[in-house]
């Protein structure tokens, strides 16, 4: 043990001359246990029949240009939960730190720190016998130039020209459309946000266009991200095939948002790929009252509008005869309606599942408020982070597949009977999900263009 242990302040540029990665801004935490790397493009291989890992990084936080590529000897695998009760299983590697004049081994856990404030975290383990800190403190060890970044990492640096990316949508103050265009620029990428209601088509064989206001013409984009609000799913729907007729790629096409917009009719899809549902009867304007009742096990039940979104149009019946009030209301409006059994055991929660690219990047559990049956946060109620079970994670998979969605918020609510799957929504906000569980879901989706346009 050294005689003279270092200060520390809460940040603190470091080294890692084995992974050739001559600074790093480090986060100094010795509440955290375990230390941190940011790493990305994770590989595990086999060298001199040892186990082994090679990944990049980006050693400079908010700068995608410098990449690093790294190796390691793999001393295993474990399971780390984050701040925000979020457990990751990460690759372990060994490595030399050096913070001033001092280098010894360290564990390293890697993960992806993209939404992080720092690329490294300098956990207790490390620290134990050789610092101290001080954490009113900052740069004990000195502070480094902008100046010295640039030389060291001259040479790493990238030049990528970006995608140009539209976002089509409503609102540009809307938090998951603003999310979306920080992300994309963050990425490197030119973003456009194209508002749906001031653009315009031109159907033509030889030369199809679509225009924005002013006459300007929307051509040469890599992809469009279509976030199209359901009072306008008609004609954003059809602007988004405009593009795809123009070989644009778009990460939800046309006919997969139609589709889940049609609730009965993803419903129907949803059973044909086997995904359970809870128990569903579907009728325009019943003349069978009660028959439709007892279809889906009688009262308490459900009773939604087909047209309905974020929890409007959706009520609890409790008893038979509330029931036939709600649905005879529903019956004077010559509206279409579903009945569905109410899942009593859930006790107003439910899960919303984060699908991108056919993978879960993030979940939450959403709880009513007190009073209410069904958790909406766009109402009211509030989200926690969750770990989905494996059963979850597939059923939400297999929604997205069925709807054809590369993304999507898939809804399931916990029964006696097992996970069932409420809805399917193509465009899924951001900030109840990205607010609780830390992740960079934008990003994700941005990742998921650049995988399609194959910008890598």
């Amino acid at each position: 043990m050294p005689a003279n242990k270092i200060i520390l302040g809460s940040e603190e540029w470091c080294s890692f001359p084995d992974l050739g990665i001559p600074l790093i801004k480090a986060r100094v935490d010795s509440g955290a246990k375990t230390s941190a790397l940011h790493a990305i493009n994770i590989v595990p291989f086999t060298k001199e029949g040892e186990a082994w890992v090679k990944f990049d990084i980006n050693p400079i936080q908010n700068n995608l240009k410098t990449i690093l590529h790294c190796e390691a000897k793999l001393i295993g695998n474990r399971l780390v939960k984050s701040s925000s009760g979020y457990s990751e299983k990460r690759f372990v590697v060994l490595s030399v730190i050096t913070l001033g004049a001092q280098s010894w081994e360290i564990e390293l856990t890697l993960t992806n720190r993209d939404s992080m404030g720092f690329r490294m975290l300098l956990g207790r383990e490390a620290m134990s016998g050789r610092i101290l800190v001080d954490p009113e403190q900052k740069y004990l060890l000195g502070d480094k130039t902008d100046e010295t970044i640039s030389e060291l990492y001259a040479s790493s640096t990238i030049q990528k020209k970006g995608l140009r990316i539209g976002l089509l949508a409503s609102n540009p103050e809307l938090f998951s459309n603003k999310r979306i265009m920080e992300a994309g620029s963050f990425r490197g990428h030119e973003m456009h946000f194209l508002n749906i209601k001031e653009c315009y088509m031109k159907l033509d064989a030889t030369k199809p266009e679509i225009h924005y206001r002013g006459g300007r013409v929307l051509d040469n984009f890599d992809a469009v991200i279509p976030r199209i609000r359901p009072s306008i799913t008609f004609y954003g729907c059809a602007l988004t095939r405009q593009f795809e007729s123009l070989k644009v790629f778009c990460l939800n096409s046309a006919a997969a948002i139609t589709q889940s917009r049609d609730k009965l009719f993803s419903l129907q899809l949803l059973l044909n790929h086997g995904v359970d549902i809870p128990t569903t009867g579907f009728a325009n304007s019943p003349l069978d009252t009660d028959d439709l009742i007892k279809m889906v096990g009688g009262p308490p039940l459900i009773v939604k509008l087909l047209e309905g979104t974020q929890g409007k149009g959706v009520v609890l019946a409790e008893t038979k005869k509330a029931a036939e009030s709600v649905i005879n209301a529903f019956k004077s409006l010559n509206a279409n309606i579903l009945v569905q059994e109410f899942i009593k055991e859930a006790n107003g929660k439910d899960l919303r599942l984060f699908v991108v690219d056919n993978k879960v990047v993030a979940a939450i559990q959403r709880e009513a408020l007190p009073g209410e049956f069904r958790a909406n946060i766009h109402l009211g109620g509030t989200a926690s982070v969750i770990k989905p079970t494996s059963d979850e994670k597939r059923i939400a998979i297999k929604a997205a597949k069925a709807m054809d969605l590369r993304v999507a918020g898939v809804d399931i609510i916990r029964s006696s009977k097992g996970p069932l799957l409420l809805e399917v929504n193509s465009s899924p906000g951001l900030e109840g999900i990205e607010n609780a569980t830390n992740k960079d879901i934008a990003g994700e989706m941005i990742k998921a263009i650049e995988r399609y346009c194959k910008w890598l």
